[in-house]
Formats: C-alpha cells, structure tokens, sequence
C-alpha cells in the first residue's frame, strides 16, 4: 500500500514538474512588463508638456489679440515654436489606434496638414494683389466664429480644407508662404500684426479665430493627457494587455512614424516634388519655416520610445533606461539590439545634419543626388526596418506601412 501511495505521488510530482517546464515560462516577463510601463510613463509626461505649452501659447494669443504690438505678434510666434517641441515627439505614439488616431481621435483637428490657405483667409492672387478669401471673410456662410464651427468645417469639402489646428494657427502668426521657392525659399511667411488691429479687414473675426483654435487645441491635448494619465481609461486598457501585445504597438508605432511617416511622407514627398511641383507645399510646417524642426522631434520621439525615456521641457528625465526597448532587446538577442541601437543612433545623426531652412535644402537637391535629405529618409527607414527586425526578435509581427 505504502509502495502504491510512494507511486502516485511521485506520479503526480512529475506530472506538475512536466506542467511546468522552464520552457513555458517567460524569462523576460518582469522586463516586458516595465517596458510597457516605463512606456506610459513618457507619454504621459509628453502629453502633460504639450498641453502646458498649448497653455502658453493660449495666453500669447489673448494678448496678442487684445494688445496687437509687434511684441505681441513676436511673442505669440515664439510660443507656437515652443509648443511644437513637445508635441512633435508625441507623434511616435500613433498608428496603432490608440487615443490619438483611433476613430474619435483628435490627430486631424490638431495637426493636419497641408494646409489650403484660402480656406481660412486672405492670400495673394496670382496678379500679385490680395485675395480676401476663406471663412474669416464669408459673413454669409460663417455669420460668427466659434470653436465648434471651426471645428465643424475642418476638412469639409477636401483634406486640405484645414480650419483648426497647429498650422491654422501658424497661419494665422505667418501669413502665407511664398511661392516662388528660387527666390524666396526660407523666408516662410510675412503677416504683419497690424492684421489685428482696427486697421485690417475683419480684424476682429481674425482674432476670434485665432482664440477658437488655441482653445481647441487645448481642449484635445487635454483629452490625450487625461487618457494616458495614472488610471486613465486608455492607459488602464493598454497596461491590461499582454506585454506583447502592448509591445507590439509600442513598435509599430515608432517604426510606421520612422519608415513611412517621416521618411516618406514628410521628407521623400517633398524631395520629390522639387522636379515637379512647388516643395513648400508638401512642407510640414512651412508658414514658419520650422519643418526642419519638425523633423527632429518627429526623430526624437521614436528616440524616447528605444530609449525609455523621455527630457521634458524643464529638463526633468522622465523614465529609466533600464526599462526600454534596447534594454529588452539587447537581452533577448545582443546583435540585433546592438543593430538598432546603431541604426537609431545614425538616423539621429542624418537628421541633425540636413541645412535649414528645410525648404531651401529641397529645392538644391534632388532624388538621384544621395544629398543630406534623402540620406536622412535611407537613414530613416534602415531605422524602421530594424524596428520590424526588433519586433521579430521579440517573437512579434508588426507593420512599418501606414495603415490604410
């Protein structure tokens, strides 16, 4: 009988040690986990920056409105760029249908682009006069000008019918582009202030205008950072996933920004229009010359997302190093993290190196040329290609094509 028990249980041990084989447990569970974490963490401080800059920005505009000076006008310019510095290495946390670009998301009312300028007001016609177009000037379809309006006629009637965001704000500081790109590429635009003021047509639906779209780009932005914040709905959501498949996001949405997005869709297209079109409309931020910029936070941000961490505009370090995509990487297999920490380290270098004004760089060179545009797009998407290399590794498949 003793002999018969001594044999079950001993059956029974092997069967739960044969459950349980190492092989079935994730030595890397614990890191994963504070990967996605670690994640959260600099969105979320990213998102924070963003909407306290859009603040600023909100309290130079009121100014500039009610006290229209050239220091004023300056000041609401300097804001603009300052809070575009944030908000540019958020864009590394779309593409996978989170709260940025999911169905509901607010990306098209905050940073669509490009932009038709007579959608929203004057530009110069082609005889060289003004043209007093767009919904600041129609008093019959567009009788007063709120937030919701605006927001109701962004991209009615086509996608460059762009009524609110960051680049109808930029519009509204610089004025239109020039367009002949031999003689005045780099210039960006020239809106004097004397626009709001007593002296300009429709100076005060310009001012209501410009006041709606700042409040709107709050009014997202704080949509963004209460869903990432500490027990946010999303960020609850996205720390209940699995770790790979909240890491799976986590990559596609650095590699889709790095490959497709930047590299193709913000640099290659506006390379490539130099042969046959006017590059400054494909210019992401091309009313204040700051596409060069752009391009770097745009860099930047799928930096933060391999490296775990993210500076804020104060300077503060938000996140550990040791809890970041390279970091996990590197574990699970030492050549490929070491691949990508070349390629992103190289990309970083490409970028830096491309001349300013951006415009100006396009229009000196072209596709066959290997100059310091298209090196940064190769730099780019050999960045992107080691992301979905990563995300093999990792035993995941992601996509580095745009969705769509």
């Amino acid at each position: 009988m003793q002999n018969i028990k001594h044999t079950l249980l001993l059956g029974a041990g092997l069967l739960y040690m044969t459950a349980c084989t190492p092989e079935d447990v994730d030595p890397n569970a614990d890191l994963k986990t504070n990967v996605v974490n670690n994640y959260c963490e600099i969105v979320y401080a990213s998102y924070d920056d963003a909407y306290n800059k859009a603040i600023d920005l909100q309290t130079a505009i009121n100014t500039l409105v009610s006290t229209p000076t050239q220091t004023s006008f300056g000041a609401a310019k300097t804001a603009w760029l300052a809070a575009r510095e944030p908000y540019g290495q958020t864009e590394a946390y779309r593409f996978y249908d989170g709260p940025i670009d999911d169905s509901d998301g607010p990306e098209g009312a905050l940073n669509a682009w490009p932009l038709d300028e007579n959608y929203i007001d004057y530009t110069r016609d082609n005889a060289g006069g003004i043209a007093n177009t767009g919904i600041i000037h129609d008093l019959t379809n567009y009788p007063t000008i709120t937030a919701s309006i605006l927001s109701g006629a962004n991209e009615v009637g086509g996608e460059k019918n762009i009524s609110i965001g960051y680049h109808a704000i930029e519009f509204l500081l610089w004025g239109q582009d020039y367009i002949d790109v031999n003689t005045n590429a780099g210039q960006g635009g020239n809106r004097s202030y004397m626009d709001y003021t007593s002296t300009a047509m429709n100076h005060t639906r310009r001012g209501e205008y410009i006041k709606a779209c700042a409040q709107l780009l709050i009014d997202d932005l704080a949509i963004l950072k209460a869903e990432w914040a500490p027990n946010g709905s999303y960020r609850t959501y996205f720390e209940g996933l699995s770790a790979d498949e909240a890491l799976s996001k986590i990559l596609t949405g650095a590699g889709v920004l790095s490959k497709s997005e930047l590299a193709g869709e913000r640099m290659f297209t506006a390379l490539e229009a130099n042969a046959i079109d006017n590059p400054q409309e494909d210019e992401h931020s091309c009313f204040a010359d700051n596409t060069h910029r752009d391009i770097i936070t745009n860099a930047q941000g799928i930096t933060n997302v391999l490296a775990g961490t993210y500076t804020t505009v104060s300077g503060t370090v938000v996140g550990n190093a040791q809890y970041s995509i390279l970091t996990l990487l590197t574990k699970v297999d030492a050549t490929i993290g070491a691949d990508l920490t070349s390629k992103s380290a190289a990309a970083t270098s490409k970028v830096l190196a491309i001349p300013t004004p951006f415009d100006k760089t396009v229009t000196e060179e072209n596709v066959n040329d290997n100059g310091p545009v298209l090196q940064a797009v190769t730099a780019l998407q050999a960045q992107g290609d080691a992301i979905a290399e990563a995300a093999t590794a990792l035993g995941l498949t992601i996509s580095t094509e745009l969705p769509g």
